[in-house]
């Protein structure tokens, strides 16, 4: 669903490492929208002073020191949930009913909140756009 190309931007031929990457992608005849949603991260910025990425969409991190990890885990989530026609969301349920056990079983529940003063819960899931047409066709409320 998504290429994550990892470059060492303190290596002195990463330019060249690069167009030689994306040349072997190319070749490989890999649909055009892996290639047009490639993640590129720059790796090892903790060891070049005040590193900005100059190509547009780059991420810099140093997984050395986690620096832009988050960043890269949300734009990776971002870009899949994309590809894969899938959303993350929150619906408010009711406990007493069928909800929560047709969540699990249509979506990939990634939180539950319960709240016992009213018997309810908050559930986060992860949903393709067909199954939330479902649940909202099952239980309209």
């Amino acid at each position: 669903d998504l290429i994550v190309h990892v470059r060492d931007v303190t290596h002195p031929e990463t330019i060249l490492q690069k167009a030689t990457v994306l040349s072997v992608l190319k070749n490989l005849n890999l649909p055009s929208h892996l290639l047009d949603s490639m993640v590129e991260v720059h790796n090892k910025v903790d060891l070049i002073e005040r590193y900005e990425p100059t190509e547009e969409n780059a991420l810099a991190i140093s997984a050395l020191h986690g620096r832009g990890l988050e960043e890269l885990k949300e734009e990776i989530e971002k870009k899949v949930l994309t590809a894969t026609g899938k959303k993350i969301l929150t619906v408010h349920i009711n406990l007493d009913g069928p909800q929560l056990s047709w969540l699990y079983k249509e979506a990939t529940v990634q939180e539950v909140e319960v709240m016992p003063e009213d018997g309810t819960a908050r559930v986060k899931v992860i949903i393709s756009n067909s199954a939330f047409g479902r649940y909202k066709n099952l239980f309209p409320n």
